[in-house]
């Protein structure tokens, strides 16, 4: 099993699906089960034995400085500032890129939460990883398997374990869960500007460079007001 020293919560998005939540405070500290958006991230990396993490902020800057300052013991946290302008998943990875180092890490959005088995699903990832045959490694659920998402999925798995994109009209079984190993080379030659990482799995699924993982936990995506009220209940 690889051992991934770096992960990167991406958590500097405005959240406005979740309000009137967001008004008062960034998406990463709307609380679930009694704990913020990001403190599920950062527990899970925890729980991974990573030992550091990058944390990525736009809105509400200073609520977010406050509360990782605030935070005690491992992993430790390093900030990177989109207070000027927010880049999206793509372009806030090629402004951290200098603080993930050169080894794969794991990228996390904040919006997605899950109760582990008993193997945790970020070491189903470290046991799945081969960097010899892929750049990207994506966490999937099954389209039924979720709570908070409605749309008609987004990869198919082939028997090799490489994801495929479903064509626009399609249906696909499986729905990225927001998870992945990401290998930071791949990032090289990319523009410090908004844009989103489907743009670099593209470039990557033209070269069969990406693979996935299908999830064994429950997966809930917490978009929406409605969305989080009904993952509090089942986490209750």
């Amino acid at each position: 099993m690889i051992q991934i020293e770096t992960g990167m919560a991406l958590a500097a998005g405005l959240g406005t699906r979740l309000r009137p939540l967001t008004l008062t405070r960034p998406k990463a500290l709307v609380e679930v089960g009694g704990k913020p958006l990001l403190d599920h991230v950062l527990d899970r990396f925890v729980a991974a034995d990573v030992p550091a993490v990058i944390v990525n902020i736009h809105h509400f800057a200073d609520l977010m400085r406050d509360h990782i300052s605030a935070r005690k013991g491992a992993p430790a946290i390093r900030i990177s500032d989109e207070s000027a302008q927010v880049l999206e998943t793509g372009g806030g990875l090629v402004k951290a890129r200098p603080l993930l180092g050169t080894q794969p890490v794991f990228v996390s959005n904040i919006d997605a939460i899950w109760q582990d088995g008993s193997l945790p699903e970020l070491d189903r990832l470290k046991q799945a990883w081969d960097g010899q045959i892929m750049d990207a490694l994506l966490l999937l659920a099954p389209r039924e398997n979720t709570l908070g998402y409605g749309g008609a999925g987004d990869f198919f798995l082939e028997a090799d374990g490489r994801v495929r994109r479903k064509g626009d009209a399609d249906a696909a079984p499986l729905v990225f869960a927001g998870t992945q190993i990401l290998n930071p080379a791949v990032l090289s030659g990319y523009p410090e500007t908004p844009f989103s990482l489907n743009r670099v799995w593209d470039d990557l699924l033209a070269r069969g460079r990406v693979h996935g993982v299908v999830m064994e936990a429950f997966w809930m995506h917490v978009g929406d007001p409605d969305a989080r009220d009904a993952a509090e209940a089942r986490l209750g």
